[in-house]
């Protein structure tokens, strides 16, 4: 599963994102979602969440 659909998150979930300043980089942040911050159903770059820790950024990938 890839992050690019909304339906697919839920909160709880843990999950890989990218954060803004890692984006040139591609370097992932593994947290668990606390909140959906994109209000459409997809996005080609990652749907965005705030983790537990704070931290906001696209959806990579979804670990379960």
């Amino acid at each position: 599963m890839n992050g690019n659909n909304r339906a697919n998150i839920k909160p709880g979930l843990r999950v890989r994102i990218v954060l803004k300043k890692d984006q040139p980089s591609g370097k992932l942040t593994e947290g668990i979602v606390k909140e959906i911050l994109t209000s459409s159903a997809t996005h080609p770059h990652g749907i965005k969440v705030r983790l537990l820790s704070g931290e906001v950024g696209r959806v990579k990938e979804i670990i379960g």
